[in-house]
């Protein structure tokens, strides 16, 4: 029994590092996001961004979202020993969206174009049957 305790008191130390850590690396990164949105909106031409640009910018921002979903995965994890996964789902639906925005689509093989077709169509139909399965088990069975 209190080899049990140990390890959940080292779990909830570590998860709290994770948080505090995971909190810095996203306060640093909007820091650096704000700074780079008004380096690059300052350039002549002012307040115009090319679409190379544009992309990296919203490339950015999408790894801060990663950030906060991560964050509040683990938060979650900590306060009710849980891992929501319609989190995690959405987490791997916003990295491959940033991915897909990403994409150079004239250098890109048709092949992985369908493997990360593949991907989004599984990550979708995952996420609906996840609350699916949490909708259903809600509903109090009919007498």
């Amino acid at each position: 029994m209190k080899m049990f305790s140990v390890v959940n008191y080292f779990e909830k130390f570590i998860t709290t590092v994770l948080i505090a850590l995971m909190s810095f690396v996203i306060l640093i990164g909007t820091v650096d996001l704000c700074i780079t949105l008004i380096k690059e909106i300052m350039q002549p031409p002012v307040f115009l961004l090319d679409v190379e640009k544009l992309l990296g910018i919203f490339g950015f921002f999408f790894m801060i979202l990663i950030g906060l979903e991560l964050l509040e995965t683990i938060k979650t994890y900590l306060t009710k020993e849980q891992i929501h996964v319609e989190i995690v789902f959405l987490v791997a639906m916003i990295a491959i969206a940033r991915k897909v925005i990403l994409l150079d689509l004239k250098k890109m093989d048709p092949i992985v174009m369908i493997g990360i077709a593949s991907i989004i169509i599984a990550l979708a139909g995952g996420y609906f049957l996840v609350k699916k399965a949490h909708k259903d088990n809600g509903k109090k069975p009919k007498k």
